[in-house]
């Protein structure tokens, strides 16, 4: 089995001060992005996925949480200046808005930013009220579901049938896990997206499981290449 790395980030900021654990700088993604060009990655959308039944040894997936603004503006520029494939999960009850689930410091993307963003690369679910899903009935979580169905069918957007969970979170435990995922199954969703910092194998075993790799904007790119190529080891 093929392994794929499957990389995970937030804000993206020009202001050394704002750098944190979800906000990195300008100059050290496109180091990342530069390594990534340079050394011969394959960047793919979820979609190319689901037509593979076999990888590249540098395969590599790209995703974006929350579609915030500064990602529009620092990041979608460096994803085209080196060509690569990004895709980016939407929390639905926010466009327009303030991510409220964390300071409400960073603007969420208008609609029409959304719109033109899809004409470039891929969007995805993250939920409509982002909330942990583990906190959650069978009710509200199908109801969370239709709200964001109805957005995308009002607003004619085009999304990949996948979802990354808010914070990483889901119902780990039976009943309430096979419950989700049958939930997930009902809602056609074709992959789930946990945290997890690991390497996922390809084919996926499970694909409501799948790992990402939290990139941090306070580590160097020493340890990108290292989580690149090796995840998480402890």
């Amino acid at each position: 089995m093929d392994k794929l790395p499957i990389l995970m980030y937030h804000n993206v900021t020009t202001d050394e001060k704002k750098v944190n654990r979800l906000t990195i700088h300008q100059n050290l993604i496109e180091k990342q992005f530069q390594y990534l060009s340079k050394n011969g990655y394959q960047s793919l959308f979820l979609k190319d996925l689901e037509k593979k039944d076999k990888l590249t040894n540098k395969s590599v997936v790209i995703t974006f949480d929350d579609v915030t603004k500064n990602q529009l503006e620092f990041a979608v520029p460096l994803l085209k200046k080196y060509n690569l494939k990004a895709t980016f999960f939407i929390p639905f009850a926010y466009i327009g808005k303030q991510d409220e689930w964390n300071n409400g410091e960073e603007s969420i993307m208008t609609i029409d930013d959304i719109k033109n963003l899809s004409n470039d690369f891929e969007l995805a679910f993250h939920s409509y009220s982002h909330r942990y899903f583990a906190d959650l009935s069978i009710e509200e979580t199908n109801e969370d579901f239709e709200l964001c169905k109805a957005i995308v069918d009002d607003q004619k957007l085009q999304l990949h049938h996948s979802i990354a969970y808010p914070y990483g979170n889901f119902p780990r435990k039976n009943p309430e896990k096979e419950l989700f995922f049958e939930q997930l199954k009902a809602q056609e969703m074709i992959y789930g997206f946990r945290i997890g910092n690991r390497l996922n194998h390809f084919p996926f075993k499970n694909p409501y499981e799948i790992n990402r790799i939290d990139i941090k904007g306070t580590e160097s790119l020493w340890k990108f290449i290292y989580k690149l190529n090796f995840g998480m080891l402890f």
